[in-house]
């Protein structure tokens, strides 16, 4: 093939998907809806496969920029005019805490589990669930926090106390699974464990949808809808 036509091709599909990404308004990754993302691969293999395809001519590579941008845009438009169609396009957000209070039907709705959660709460400067008011699956995959007012203390330096050594908090069930490593990374046993349960009225892990330990404040836990 012709260096300069795959030249061409490639200048134009460099500028074309340039020019769309713009027109869409998306500046940056994290604004990909799902759908977006989708798109934008579907239209890159689109104009690789053109570039050095023989039988493709400098034409139809303009068409099918041109077509796929005109689509997007209408798409665009036809949702600012419809809102409804927003949600199962896009997809919307999703609370998955709630005052301290994972929302187990929401984390399945989604998918998750707590060791996804707990990275993107980490992601965030959050090493608890504790210290969450509400925290808002976003649908692009990102987490957004609120903590709690009250978890908000005052520095050391107003209150001039010496700061504890700080210990980072360990998920020690998980849906009712006991999460063995991380019980032994803090040096206690499954009976340790139990007792620590029966002192907050449960008798066995599986009725525990998900436990933290924290050196500072000790044992969380929520427990199955199921159990109460």
């Amino acid at each position: 093939m012709d260096y300069a036509l795959i030249s061409l091709k490639l200048i134009t599909g460099f500028f074309g998907l340039w020019l769309m990404t713009k027109l869409l308004g998306k500046k940056e990754i994290s604004q990909l809806t799902p759908f977006d993302f989708v798109s934008s691969l579907m239209l890159s293999e689109l104009v690789g496969n053109t570039i050095y395809d023989r039988e493709t001519h400098f034409v139809k590579l303009v068409y099918a920029l041109v077509l796929w941008t005109a689509l997007s845009l209408a798409l665009e438009k036809v949702v600012q005019l419809m809102p409804w169609l927003s949600v199962p396009l896009s997809g919307r957000p999703d609370i998955i805490i709630r005052g301290g209070e994972i929302d187990v039907k929401a984390m399945k709705r989604n998918r998750l589990d707590m060791h996804q959660v707990s990275m993107l709460l980490r992601e965030q400067g959050v090493f608890t669930v504790r210290e969450v008011a509400f925290a808002v699956l976003e649908p692009n995959g990102s987490l957004s926090v609120m903590k709690n007012p009250s978890q908000e203390p005052p520095t050391r330096a107003e209150l001039q106390v010496q700061e504890p050594a700080a210990g980072l908090p360990r998920i020690l069930i998980e849906q009712g699974t006991l999460q063995r490593d991380e019980l032994r990374e803090i040096g206690h046993s499954e009976k340790w464990l139990l007792s620590q349960l029966q002192e907050q009225g449960v008798d066995r892990i599986n009725a525990v949808y998900y436990a933290e330990w924290s050196e500072e404040d000790g044992l969380y836990i929520q427990r199955n809808e199921a159990t109460g």
